[in-house]
């Protein structure tokens, strides 16, 4: 069975906890992607910023983005799954938590991100299906 490692999609470019959101905003415009995860000074993962959380909870609660940190979003211990990780875990863990994209980690090292694209491409459309299912529901 496939792992983590094997969908993953690799160099995953963080944003510091200390950078502003409207860095991160720039920095996903750039980099074409809707998150990034957020790096502590000590490098560990602190959390992972999404597009989303800049319109909901910065832009919407009428925040500056030059002013507001990326580190200011990041909300307790970020979900992640191991690079050695199968497959079902990832969909149990996605389904689960109702999370999008995971960030993959070997020890502590980030190591890159599975997306809901990384799941639909590689992995049978029935489980796809079901994981789809997971995240649309209430």
């Amino acid at each position: 069975m496939a792992t983590a490692r094997d969908i993953m999609t690799p160099d995953v470019t963080c944003i510091g906890a200390n950078d502003s959101v409207l860095v991160a905003a720039h920095k996903m415009a750039e980099l074409g992607v809707g998150a990034l995860p957020i790096c502590g000074p000590d490098e560990r993962l602190r959390g992972v910023l999404t597009d989303r959380d800049i319109v909901i909870k910065v832009l919407a609660a009428d925040k500056d983005p030059a002013e507001t940190t990326a580190g200011e979003l990041a909300q307790g211990e970020a979900v992640t799954i191991g690079a050695d990780d199968d497959a079902s875990e990832i969909l149990r863990t996605m389904s689960s938590r109702k999370v999008r994209r995971l960030p993959v980690i070997d020890g502590h090292t980030l190591v890159g991100m599975v997306s809901q694209a990384d799941v639909a491409r590689s992995l049978p459309d029935p489980a796809v299906g079901d994981l789809l299912e997971a995240l649309s529901a209430d």
